[in-house]
C-alpha cells in the first residue's frame, strides 16, 4: 500500500473495504459478542427505570473517554458537578460534561430521525468542544507521538477530499441491505472516522460516541449503556497499533478482533455493574423498609439510584414530597447510614455511597 506517514492520506480507500472482513474466525468471535451484548441488554431491561443508567453510568463512559485524549477530571468533582446547581468552574469537568451532553444528544438524534448523518457528527463534536465549527478547511493537521513528537499520521487534507470522504462514510453507515453484521460494521466505521479525522479537535470523542449511537440506531442497544472506553483506555497501545496496520498494511482482521473483544468484555463488565446495581436496590429497599418504613415508597428507592448524588429538588421535581418534607426524608437517611451529606456551594447534596463504589469499581 502507498502511504507515507508525513504525506496528507488522500487516498484513503472509501467503503466498503476491499479486503476480507468477515473471515471464519472474525465471524466466531462477531457470535459471542453479540451473545454477550444481548445478556447486557437484557440485565438492563431488569431496571425498574432505565435512565438511571443513562446519568450514571454514561458519566463513567464520558470520564474514561475524555480520559484517552487526557482531559482528566475524579469522581468525585463529576458526579458532584452534573447533581450541583453550582458553576463548573474546572475546565476538564467541564469537558466531560459536555460529552455527556453529546452522547444524550446524539442518542435522541437516532430515536428520533432514525438516521446518523455527517451533520449530526458535527452537532456532537461542537458540543462536546463547546464551539461552533464544521469540517476542517486548513491543511497542516498531524497526528504526532506526544513523547517523541514523530508524525505518525497524516489525515486527509481539503474540503473536497474531506466532504467525499465523510459523504462515503455516511452513506456506508447507513446502508441496511449489505448483509455485513452490525458489530463488524461498527469496527469498520469506527476506524474509517478515525482515519479522515475530520474535525481539529474532538475525533476521539465524536468517534467513540458514534460507536454507541451506531449499536442503537441498529436496535442492539435501547440505551447509551455500553461502556467501550474503559477498554480502549486499558489497551491503548494495541487499539493504535491495529489502526496503524489498516492504514499501513491493510490489515483488518486484528483491529475487527480488538474491537469485537471491547464489545464481549465491556458488556460483560457492564452485565455485572447493572447486577451489583440491581442487587444494591434489592438490599436498600429492604433497609429503608426496615430502619424508616413511615418514609418509604418506590419512587423515593429509585431517586436514590438515579444519580449517586441527590438533594431536596430532585424529591420535589419527581412529585414524591414538598421541599420541606423532602430535606427531612434525606436527613432521615442520613441517620440510618444510607446517605452522606456534603456542602457543594450553598447546596446540600447527599452521597449514596454503595452506589457510588459500585460505579467507580
Amino acid at each position: 500500500m502507498d502511504f507515507e506517514r508525513e504525506k496528507p492520506y488522500n487516498d484513503l480507500p472509501e467503503l466498503p473495504p476491499k479486503s476480507e472482513i468477515e473471515t471464519k474466525v472474525i465471524l466466531k468471535k462477531t457470535i459471542k459478542a453479540n451473545t454477550a451484548l444481548a445478556k447486557l441488554v437484557g440485565s438492563a431491561r431488569q431496571l425498574p427505570n432505565q435512565s438511571m443508567l443513562i446519568n450514571s453510568i454514561s458519566l463513567q463512559e464520558a470520564k474514561v473517554s475524555s480520559e484517552i485524549e487526557n482531559v482528566v477530571t475524579t469522581n468525585d468533582e463529576l458526579y458532584q458537578a452534573y447533581a450541583s446547581e453550582k458553576k463548573v468552574k474546572d475546565p476538564n469537568t467541564k469537558e466531560v460534561l459536555h460529552y455527556q451532553d453529546a452522547l444524550w444528544y446524539g442518542y435522541q438524534f437516532v430515536k428520533d430521525k432514525d438516521v446518523i448523518t455527517t451533520n449530526l457528527l458535527i452537532d456532537l463534536m461542537n458540543i462536546i468542544k463547546e464551539t461552533n465549527v464544521g469540517i476542517r478547511k486548513t491543511s497542516g493537521t498531524r497526528i504526532k507521538n506526544p513523547l517523541t513528537d514523530e508524525i505518525i499520521y497524516s489525515p486527509p487534507e481539503s474540503e473536497v477530499i474531506l466532504f467525499q470522504k465523510t459523504k462515503n462514510l455516511e452513506n456506508y453507515i447507513n446502508i441496511d441491505d449489505d448483509g455485513i453484521d452490525p458489530l463488524i460494521k461498527m469496527t469498520v466505521i469506527h476506524y474509517q472516522f478515525e482515519a479522515i479525522h475530520p474535525f481539529h479537535d474532538g475525533n476521539g470523542r465524536t468517534g467513540r460516541i458514534l460507536n454507541i449511537i451506531y449499536l442503537i440506531y441498529k436496535d442492539l442497544l435501547p440505551i447509551p449503556i455500553l461502556y467501550l472506553s474503559k477498554y480502549i483506555l486499558d489497551n491503548k497501545k494495541e487499539y493504535y497499533k491495529n489502526i496503524r496496520e489498516i492504514t499501513e498494511q491493510g490489515k483488518w482482521e486484528q483491529w475487527i478482533l480488538y474491537m469485537l473483544d471491547a464489545v464481549e468484555l465491556t458488556s460483560k463488565y457492564t452485565q455485572d455493574k447493572i447486577d451489583n446495581i440491581l442487587s444494591l436496590m434489592i438490599e436498600t429497599k429492604k433497609f429503608i423498609r426496615n430502619e424508616a418504613p413511615q418514609i418509604y415508597s418506590k419512587e423515593l428507592l429509585e431517586i436514590l439510584f438515579r444519580h449517586p448524588y441527590c438533594k431536596r429538588k430532585f424529591l420535589v421535581q419527581e412529585g414524591i414530597v414538598k421541599e420541606k418534607t423532602a430535606g427531612t426524608y434525606l436527613k432521615k437517611l442520613e441517620k440510618i447510614g444510607l446517605l452522606k451529606s456534603v456542602k457543594i456551594g450553598t447546596e446540600k447534596l447527599y452521597i449514596n455511597t454503595k452506589l457510588f463504589d459500585v460505579l467507580i469499581q
